[in-house]
């Protein structure tokens, strides 16, 4: 048995025991476990959360990044990246496109695994048909809803490309402030009526930042 076998095991039982209250730099030194087989991970995981300042600063740094950290080699960058990609998939797993969505926590639930761990700002459009069964979400592309490439026409298209009646825009601020801007309530006057012309329902619109989202409609800045 080895010097550390002991303290892993106890480290894995108390998990085990309580997954949702572990400390975060608890979950990283067991992560390492599986990457750094015989040492003791526990500054390594106090040293990278002080380095990148959380968890999600940690799986969002480049591997190149990662092994500047001494300590960490291409085990650990490897793992750490194949934990935020397996994240991401079992969120979107989670969103079934059969869904009925009715209310911005419904909305909430199938958006917010396209903006996981994003890093740049993009846009999504929820698709729905009247009865407001989910069609599918179509990723528009980066940036924000007034830029360039993301044009009330770009959108006009994608509802059109899945004969939704109704359809929920949604963004991410990368400021870390969900509130909208000037320029996002705006997008979502001019975007209601162009849709309406075409029979399709601009049902609400989106800010997402990290694990919070604002819904326009619900927080008064869009009355449909």
């Amino acid at each position: 048995m080895g010097t550390h076998d002991g303290h892993r095991q106890r480290l894995k039982t108390e998990f085990l025991a309580r997954p949702d209250s572990f400390p975060d730099h608890k979950l990283l030194e067991l992560l390492l476990f599986y990457a750094n087989p015989r040492s003791d991970t526990n500054p390594l995981a106090h040293e990278l959360l002080d380095h990148f300042g959380s968890l999600a600063g940690i799986l969002d740094a480049s591997p190149e990044e990662l092994q500047k950290v001494k300590g960490v080699g291409e085990h650990a960058a490897v793992l750490f990246k194949a934990a935020k990609e397996l994240s991401g998939r079992y969120l979107t797993a989670r969103t079934q496109v059969d869904d009925i969505a009715q209310s911005s926590r419904d909305y909430y639930a199938l958006l917010q695994p396209y903006f996981f761990g994003a890093r740049n700002e993009q846009t999504c459009l929820l698709c729905m048909d009247g009865k407001h069964k989910v069609l599918g979400i179509r990723k528009l592309g980066e940036g924000n809803v007034n830029a360039v490439n993301i044009t009330i026409r770009l959108i006009a298209e994608a509802a059109l490309s899945l004969n939704a009646s109704a359809v929920v825009l949604a963004h991410n601020h990368v400021s870390g402030i969900a509130f909208p801007s000037s320029e996002d309530i705006a997008t979502t006057d001019n975007l209601a009526p162009f849709l309406a012309r075409m029979g399709i329902e601009l049902v609400d619109h989106l800010i997402f930042v990290d694990d919070d989202m604002v819904s326009l409609r619900d927080s008064g800045f869009y009355k449909p």
